[in-house]
């Protein structure tokens, strides 16, 4: 049996992938990971803030079809299948289990794992032939980590994810690096709603760590 389990990290540049194009229109789209059939195409299921620049970039992408959109709150979720090989599956190929992939700007950042240190060897062999894959972070992975972060935390997932935004966009810097209102704009909501969601979830992080 293999000891240790890694938690990675890959950054990605380069994707000319259905999302990571459409997230060029100035949205963060956080994706499950995707479904490969046996015919070839792809299932994709992703969230973004509700944004018709989005809705737009990808109803119009020929790539993609059967695009079904529900929106609720100021967040939209897309169900839809995709033409074209996502190159997470070149690196799953190799024993990279996805977790999570986010894409903005038209770049990407892939979450996961891998069974020991000969598994992310492959892969990251694999990784040097696509397009702009590059390692970020890689770490064992350790008991608590084996949870959501929001059942590990005691988060809502709105309350997580106001946390996630302002983290990934630098509201905590110093200097800031984006202000309450950038933030709350990349989530869809009001300025006041995101201010509510990070207290909340601040309050209930801090009274699990100092007690």
């Amino acid at each position: 049996m293999i000891a240790e389990c890694l938690v990675v990290e890959f950054a990605v540049s380069g994707d000319d992938c259905p999302l990571a194009e459409a997230s060029r229109v100035g949205v963060t789209i956080d994706a499950n990971p995707p479904q490969l059939r046996a015919d070839g195409n792809t299932l994709l299921h992703f969230g973004a803030p509700d944004d018709e620049r989005l809705a737009r970039a990808l109803d119009e992408d020929d790539r993609i079809r059967y695009l079904h959109r529900a929106r609720t709150d100021g967040r939209a979720t897309y169900r839809c299948l995709s033409k074209h090989p996502c190159v997470v599956h070149e690196l799953v190929s190799e024993g990279f289990v996805v977790e999570s992939l986010s894409y903005r700007g038209g770049d990407a950042r892939f979450t996961g794992a891998v069974v020991g240190y000969d598994v992310l060897e492959g892969v990251m062999n694999r990784a040097g032939e696509t397009v702009g894959v590059r390692l970020e972070r890689v770490h064992p992975l350790g008991a608590e980590e084996d949870r959501p972060v929001a059942q590990r935390w005691n988060l809502t997932s709105r309350q997580e994810e106001a946390l996630r935004a302002a983290q990934r966009m630098g509201y905590f810097d110093v200097p800031r690096g984006a202000d309450a209102s950038e933030v709350a704009r990349e989530l869809g909501i009001g300025k006041s709603a995101f201010l509510e969601r990070l207290r909340r979830g601040q309050r209930s992080l801090y009274a699990q760590l100092f007690g």
